[in-house]
């Protein structure tokens, strides 16, 4: 599918169903969630009142992946994004994750330009500061709990790699900190 700069238009009509105003038909959340996976931004009015039904209905894209067994979003974060809405750290939870995930958009972005023929992943210029990076990424996330993989396991060994992690981390922390200023 082709990404415009135009959000999709999704209107929701009183029987709760979704139709999509670009091809005239009625779609479901699995729908929307090719259409959000294919890199394009999509908008969910309700018809009768217009009020902007999009957060409501991503979070519930997310809900059925979640209880479908597609888990990302492990215990110790859902647990800790929901302490964010009681406490102080609510106004820099949200920064965190979109510096985070612009972050990992970012790394993905070069990882997508770079790669080349044969063994792309091996020869990709930056892929174990990318990996490195992604590891630090999901080791805060989850304050440490979350298992590494065994290409995690295996760069973790070479004390270059983990003072990059470190490197990595700091330059986190510090983002972290101007947006709390």
């Amino acid at each position: 599918m082709a990404k415009s700069d135009a959000p999709l238009l999704i209107k929701r009509y009183a029987s709760r169903r979704l139709y999509n105003t670009e091809t005239s038909d009625y779609v479901t959340l699995e729908d929307i969630a090719g259409f959000i996976r294919d890199g394009r931004e999509v908008k969910i009015v309700d018809l009768k009142s217009g009020d902007d039904l999009t957060r409501q209905y991503l979070l519930q894209i997310i809900a059925e992946h979640e209880s479908r067994g597609e888990s990302v979003l492990g215990v110790d974060i859902l647990t800790d994004l929901v302490r964010s809405y009681t406490n102080q750290a609510s106004s820099v939870v949200p920064e965190f994750l979109a510096a985070s995930f612009e972050m990992l958009r970012d790394g993905q972005s070069k990882a997508m330009e770079n790669i080349g023929a044969m063994n792309p992943m091996a020869k990709m210029p930056g892929f174990e500061a990318m990996q490195a990076q992604q590891a630090a990424f999901f080791k805060a996330m989850t304050g440490g709990a979350a298992s590494p993989t065994p290409e995690t396991k295996a760069e973790s060994s070479s004390q270059d790699e983990l003072d990059d992690i470190k490197a990595q981390l700091q330059e986190m922390q510090d983002k972290l900190s101007k947006m709390t200023k």
